[in-house]
């Protein structure tokens, strides 16, 4: 099923989508369904609530939105069009809405880092430097920093996907669930040296600055809770702390995951599979994680729901 036409390539490509059998179509479909409904509820519940609290009008809390925003537009850019294509006989799809939908795909993984890479600052400054928090982040301070975290993910990916679009193209088959840089570049028959070393670039420099920022600051942390031992302030550590580091640590380790699984060509469904996964895990549990290990937000949660809550 792909257009072997070198110079007149259609605008129209084919999906492969996941390859599952008949049977397991729709436990598979209404599965996927229920996460993402579910991650929209969570993510949604968790804005509404900092948005509508003044008490969370904290740059914790503010920056934290970011995280959520960014998992309601990731996912809901890709999950609906696969789920449409697992119960679709024929999954058709113009090239311009793949490059969006690549976009931001890329633009999620991204921002999932730069986002985080924030937080990691924000949470040095509050516990090494409490006296100068609310004076270094400001409210302009939190809009800064949001702004340059989406904006350097924005630029990465912008020009990542530039290199693609540029490539004449001889296929029309996507050999993915959904449209990422690598299926789209795949359907050129030109030389791809460019895109792979600007890929290997991106990849290496967004990985290094996330995993340093987050190493340094929190090493530093930790040398202050050593040296100072103060017990309200390793309290206050862990109790801020933990949520954002649990965080981190799930979305690099699904991150290692999917460029592990590239290595191995041959297990196409579980490739896919797991690239799915990226998106939806995470954004499920970053509000529930968060929402339990920050005490002022899960006072809040708790009393949305009727409880009564002590806070003390």
């Amino acid at each position: 099923m792909e257009n072997i036409s070198y110079y007149m390539p259609s605008n129209t490509l084919t999906m492969e989508g996941l390859e599952i059998s008949e049977s397991s179509t729709y436990p598979v479909f209404f599965t996927l369904l229920f996460v993402y409904i579910a991650l929209l509820i969570t993510n949604i519940g968790v804005l509404v609530i900092i948005v509508a609290e003044r008490s969370l009008h904290q740059p914790m809390y503010l920056l934290f939105c970011n995280l959520s925003v960014n998992d309601i537009l990731g996912n809901t850019i890709l999950m609906p069009r696969v789920l449409l294509d697992m119960v679709s006989k024929e999954r058709f799809i113009s090239y311009s809405a793949c490059v969006t939908q690549a976009f931001f795909s890329h633009t999620y993984g991204s921002a999932s880092h730069t986002i985080l890479i924030v937080m990691a600052i924000d949470r040095y400054v509050a516990i090494c430097n409490p006296l100068r928090y609310s004076s270094i982040m400001t409210t302009k301070a939190v809009v800064t920093l949001s702004v340059c975290a989406w904006g350097f993910s924005a630029v990465l990916v912008g020009i990542l996907l530039s290199l693609t679009i540029r490539l004449s193209r001889c296929r029309s088959l996507i050999k993915h669930a959904f449209c990422d840089n690598a299926s789209l570049f795949k359907l050129s028959c030109e030389d791809v040296s460019i895109n792979n070393i600007y890929g290997l670039f991106y990849t290496v420099l967004l990985f290094s600055s996330s995993m340093g920022t987050v190493a340094v600051t929190y090493i530093r942390i930790a040398v202050i809770c050593w040296t100072k031992k103060n017990a309200e302030l390793n309290s206050k550590a862990i109790q801020t702390c933990a949520s954002h580091l649990v965080l981190y640590l799930i979305m690099l380790l699904m991150g290692y995951i999917i460029i592990i699984m590239h290595r191995f060509p041959e297990n196409q469904f579980i490739r896919k599979l797991i690239a799915i996964l990226f998106h939806v895990i995470p954004a499920h549990l970053n509000p529930i994680i968060y929402g339990l290990q920050t005490k002022h937000l899960r006072l809040k949660i708790l009393q949305v729901f009727g409880r009564k809550v002590n806070p003390s």
